[in-house]
């Protein structure tokens, strides 16, 4: 392993133990947001050879169900997964993972980008499911690193004109630097109607599209009231398992709101994005640590500190 980042679900984890209903059982390696440099392969392995740079991705499908045949194998039930209990992560030094699921990385594009592919793909993937096109204005609620992912990838998908709203000045200065076209700051106290009369009132209209990235209730509810009519609300972020939720606004305007699974069939796309330089990533990483300070890193996550914390696993090589 060379370079790991650091997600907010591996902080949970290690906070709290479990996530909804996966909840650890046993001592669990952390860690998702990977890439790696080959040491051995497999006897039937032929696309990839020891010395060879990859990035990893860390769903792996266990049987070929329903799912896997419609090419949605995020959805499988037994899906193994990096670091979701009780399947171990690869925050490791060394890590032994499906060759399907390791892709090859470009010369130009970094060990830290080929782990920021797995962020990455969360808004590749909303961003498919939302119709992100040619001239689709677009709100995006919060601006961490899923925000800002979702971000360099509607825009790269075409996207005219984006807002992105969050709490803290420091990420969205960070929105900014990144391609947002307009930064809508947020207050706890804010009322979300208001919230979308302000997101209209910058657009010069309601935006065909609201990806929603953080969870919290009043959000959900700026989103949908926000979203125009015929338009789709993508559900990114994860917060309490219920919500209070203007339902009726949305049905009686026939606004889509859809759901979003972790992604399926984006490393390849992703890896050319990269390659291409059509989305860069390489500002969101804030904060770097060797493998052996690892409880420094997670702490600096916990705090909220910067956008994305990396580890370093590889003694001889802590380049990016």
């Amino acid at each position: 392993m060379h370079s790991v980042g650091i997600c907010g679900s591996d902080v949970h984890y290690w906070q709290h133990g479990r996530i909804g209903d996966f909840v650890l059982q046993k001592p669990m390696v952390l860690g998702h947001e990977a890439a790696g440099r080959v040491v051995k392969v497999g006897s039937a392995v032929t696309h990839l050879k020891p010395g060879d740079r990859v990035a990893i991705e860390p769903g792996v499908p266990r049987e070929v169900d329903e799912f896997f045949k419609s090419g949605r194998y995020n959805l499988s039930p037994t899906m193994f997964f990096c670091a979701t209990p009780p399947d171990d992560g690869n925050l490791s030094r060394y890590y032994k993972h499906d060759a399907n699921f390791c892709y090859k990385l470009p010369d130009n594009v970094t060990f830290e980008e080929g782990a920021l592919i797995e962020p990455l793909s969360v808004g590749i993937h909303a961003c498919r499911k939302a119709g992100v096109t040619l001239g689709s204005s677009v709100l995006i609620c919060g601006a961490g690193p899923i925000g800002l992912v979702s971000l360099v990838v509607a825009k790269a998908m075409g996207a005219s004109q984006v807002v992105i709203s969050d709490l803290s000045a420091e990420r969205l200065a960070k929105a900014k630097e990144l391609g947002a076209d307009f930064l809508l700051p947020v207050r706890r106290e804010d009322v979300p109607k208001e919230m979308a009369q302000r997101v209209e009132g910058m657009l010069g209209g309601k935006p065909h599209i609201t990806m929603e990235c953080t969870g919290a209730e009043s959000c959900i509810q700026t989103a949908i009231y926000a979203t125009r009519s015929g338009g789709v609300v993508v559900l990114v972020g994860l917060g309490a398992e219920m919500t209070t939720a203007p339902l009726v606004n949305a049905a009686i305007r026939e606004v889509e709101i859809k759901g979003v699974f972790r992604y399926c069939n984006t490393w390849p796309v992703a890896i050319s994005m990269l390659a291409s330089q059509r989305v860069n990533v390489k500002p969101l990483v804030t904060h770097r640590f060797g493998l052996e300070r690892a409880v420094d890193a997670f702490d600096t996550a916990r705090q909220g500190l910067g956008i994305k914390v990396m580890l370093k696993c590889d003694k001889n090589d802590q380049n990016p």
